[in-house]
């Protein structure tokens, strides 16, 4: 990486903040006229050619001023940028909507994504938080008619399955709330693993229910992220980047896509930690569908419990301050709830 004098790389922070801001090009005669450089056009224009001869700025077309490049943002991003924080008005207002959410996991996404969606003015993903490995919380078992039984598990993260189970023959509430409570006092706290490990004689009724937990849990350990939250792609579609056609059908085919923002949250923030927010630009030459994007990932929840995803995906120029603040505070936000919930 070539080095930049200090004068360059204010250069390029305003030149890549006001095109944020204008989506125009920027000549150097605005930057000393707006910015008082103490230096002249000619001076700045050099300095501009140099940005562009590391990469970092480009001309769209001759005499135009210059726009960043996918490395300018780079450069910007991981060296210029700085820690930004949400004004705290802000955050109070965030924290003051999950408040008033209660306790419903299904809200807290939907509300986050919205939030994500409206303060970034692009397009949020939101996953569910799902247990690192599948454990047993609670079992319920309801007689509902004649042999059928109604068998509510749940999981260490909040999770709920539900499924009807049909008996050879009819049993008494009775019996099967003393199955289940022997079972809550059995199984708390143990994976598939851990359960198909016990050396415990069980009746026929018993083993049967003990196969179906064991098969909820192996199948949802199995799967990545359940359900993804959308929000904001409108705000996306609205950018001058996406009047095309083929960009915006791009844009729509990103989240139509399941299978593919599966393998992003596999190969970037679900192999990181939950200290910090993760920027992917133009696709850093891995996934060629967000050639047009960028995209701002983080991981929340309790480690080692049950962990979430979110993110915001919108255009290349992207208000990234403003966008990885949002996305860090929520992230935080969503966090103290998940670690609330499984210390209750």
């Amino acid at each position: 990486m070539n080095t930049l004098t200090e004068r360059q790389k204010l250069i390029l922070a305003l030149i890549i903040r006001d095109y944020i801001e204008t989506a125009q090009p920027i000549g150097s005669r605005y930057l000393v006229e707006n910015y008082n450089l103490n230096v002249s056009s000619a001076t700045v224009r050099n300095d501009m050619l140099a940005l562009s001869e590391t990469g970092y700025l480009r001309q769209p077309h001759t005499s135009a001023g210059r726009i960043p490049t996918e490395d300018g943002y780079r450069f910007f991003v991981r060296q210029l940028m700085g820690h930004t924080e949400l004004p705290s008005t802000t955050k109070r207002t965030i924290v003051h909507q999950f408040y008033q959410a209660g306790m419903d996991i299904d809200r807290w996404m939907r509300l986050a994504a919205s939030v994500l969606a409206h303060q970034s003015q692009a397009a949020s993903l939101v996953t569910a938080p799902r247990s690192e490995r599948s454990v047993f919380k609670h079992l319920e078992l309801i007689s509902t008619r004649g042999r059928q039984v109604l068998m509510v598990l749940v999981l260490s993260g909040g999770e709920v399955n539900q499924q009807m189970l049909t008996l050879a023959e009819p049993i008494s509430q009775e019996r099967l709330s003393i199955v289940a409570q022997s079972f809550n006092d059995l199984l708390l706290g143990l994976d598939s693993e851990s359960i198909a490990a016990l050396s415990v004689k069980f009746d026929a009724l018993e083993q049967d229910i003990i196969t179906l937990i064991l098969d909820d849990l192996r199948h949802t350990s199995d799967m990545l992220t359940g359900e993804i939250y959308h929000d904001g792609l409108a705000h996306v579609l609205t950018e001058p980047e996406f009047e095309t056609a083929d960009i915006a059908r791009n844009a729509l085919r990103v989240f139509e896509e399941r299978q593919l923002l599966e393998d992003l949250l596999t190969r970037t923030v679900l192999s990181n930690d939950l200290s910090g927010v993760q920027v992917l630009i133009g696709g850093e030459g891995n996934w060629e569908e967000l050639r047009d994007f960028s995209i701002v990932l983080a991981r929340y929840g309790a480690p080692g419990l049950a962990t979430g995803t979110l993110g915001v995906l919108g255009p290349i120029r992207m208000p990234y301050g403003r966008t990885i603040s949002t996305v860090r505070f929520v992230a935080s936000l969503l966090s103290d709830l998940v670690e609330d919930i499984l210390l209750e």
